[in-house]
């Protein structure tokens, strides 16, 4: 799942190097799956989350 969160989720970015990566999943009653990641040279996954919400600006 973590696989398929990173490579097919929403990506949203907070700054040049830090995003969050969601995604719903249909078999999963806890809302949206999300990884919050610093992206560079390679992809830091620095935590996951279910029960997220996307944040308005």
């Amino acid at each position: 799942m973590v696989q398929d969160l990173i490579e097919n989720g929403t990506l949203i970015h907070k700054d040049e190097k830090h995003c969050w990566i969601f995604k719903s999943y249909s078999n999963r009653d806890d809302n949206l799956v999300c990884a919050a990641v610093i992206r560079g040279t390679a992809v830091v996954i620095k935590t996951l989350m279910t029960h997220w919400q996307e944040q308005p600006e």
